[in-house]
């Protein structure tokens, strides 16, 4: 009998025993029945306690089980992938349970009118009022910082890729992390400092110089990585044809990573979009509608979200949630638009 004919009767002589592929979730399902069984006994109130129960017995569990059946070095491979599962669902329920509570509660007054009209003469305490001004002034406020920071941004991180070197441009990436770090209140003091020397009344403007400041630092980093992402093949073959560096930049460089740059970008325009603190000090908010940012105060939401809130009452909580919803909406809509963006600049590629 040849061995192919061995190998053939016997296809799994070379293979240990395996748990099925159901086996995570028979495992999983246990744990969560054993959990809810714990706390109801131990009178555990809390459902996240359920699910850090729940979690150690899902891991518990599957190092046991394996390593009686697959063997120890199988069961480590388990509990890792395992861990890994855990890390992400306690990372996406805190996620999806704030997006719940947020469409849940913030539909209750999200209408057209609620979008299309001003708090006004409307009290704080009384129903009706809407959140047009707070979105004009966020866009105007956001939309400046963006044309400000960005750029600045952008330059600066080709200058510590393509161009620096030597102490200037250590300097400059150390101010830049220094700079992240910074808190959004440091930035709208420093503004106020300037308005007062100058004797400058709240405008729409000065909370933009702030945004401004936190954005920058931001659209650095994540230039300055995804320039380095650039194959340096791409600089050399259109240096050896006698462009210019700066041409090669503008045509060659950019272009290659303009995905990653508006990725960026639109980040830092979320990371600032949701800012209270500088908008508070610099700002003030108006209940009324203001389209100029360089003359008067102004409202945004992050500002209207925390007046609403601070006043109380079930009108003003329901609106604050309502601008919540709108402002999440508004970050998811940069995103969607920043990689659509990304994909149509993306270079690209042939067979």
């Amino acid at each position: 009998m040849s061995t192919a004919a061995v190998t053939d009767k016997r296809p799994g002589s070379l293979r240990g025993a395996s748990l099925p592929r159901w086996s995570p979730w028979a495992i999983a399902a246990g744990s969560v029945a054993v959990a809810v069984g714990i706390g109801l006994g131990a009178g555990l109130d809390s459902k996240v306690q359920w699910g850090l129960i729940a979690a150690i017995l899902f891991v518990l569990g599957t190092y046991g089980i394996a390593a009686r059946v697959e063997g120890r070095r199988q069961a480590k491979d388990r509990v890792a992938t395992s861990l890994v599962w855990v890390a992400f669902l306690l990372a996406v329920v805190p996620l999806v349970s704030l997006v719940w509570t947020t469409v849940s509660r913030g539909v209750k007054v999200l209408d057209v009118h609620f979008l299309t009209h001003s708090m006004g003469i409307v009290a704080d305490s009384e129903p009706g009022g809407g959140i047009y001004h707070a979105i004009v002034g966020s866009l105007e406020q956001v939309g400046l910082a963006t044309l400000i920071g960005a750029p600045i941004g952008v330059l600066t991180a080709v200058y510590l890729v393509e161009y620096g070197r030597g102490r200037l441009a250590q300097a400059v990436t150390f101010f830049v992390d220094v700079m992240t770090g910074i808190p959004s209140i440091v930035a709208g003091l420093f503004i106020l400092s300037l308005m007062l020397i100058m004797k400058l009344d709240p405008f729409g403007f000065a909370g933009s110089l702030a945004l401004a400041i936190l954005m920058m630092p931001v659209v650095v980093r994540s230039t300055e990585e995804m320039l380095k992402l650039v194959p340096n093949e791409l600089r050399e073959a259109s240096l050896a044809l006698g462009v210019p560096k700066w041409r090669t930049i503008l045509k060659v460089v950019l272009p290659t990573s303009i995905g990653g740059i508006t990725t960026g970008v639109m980040l830092a325009v979320a990371r600032i979009a949701g800012e209270t603190a500088p908008v508070l000090l610099l700002v003030w908010g108006n209940p009324f509608i203001n389209t100029n940012p360089f003359e008067g105060a102004q409202a945004s939401l992050p500002l209207y979200i925390y007046q609403q809130y601070a006043a109380g009452g079930d009108p003003a909580y329901d609106r604050a949630w309502a601008a919540s919803l709108t402002l999440i909406a508004f970050v998811m809509i940069l995103n969607l638009v920043a990689r659509g963006i990304a994909r149509w600049k993306a270079p690209k590629t042939g067979r």
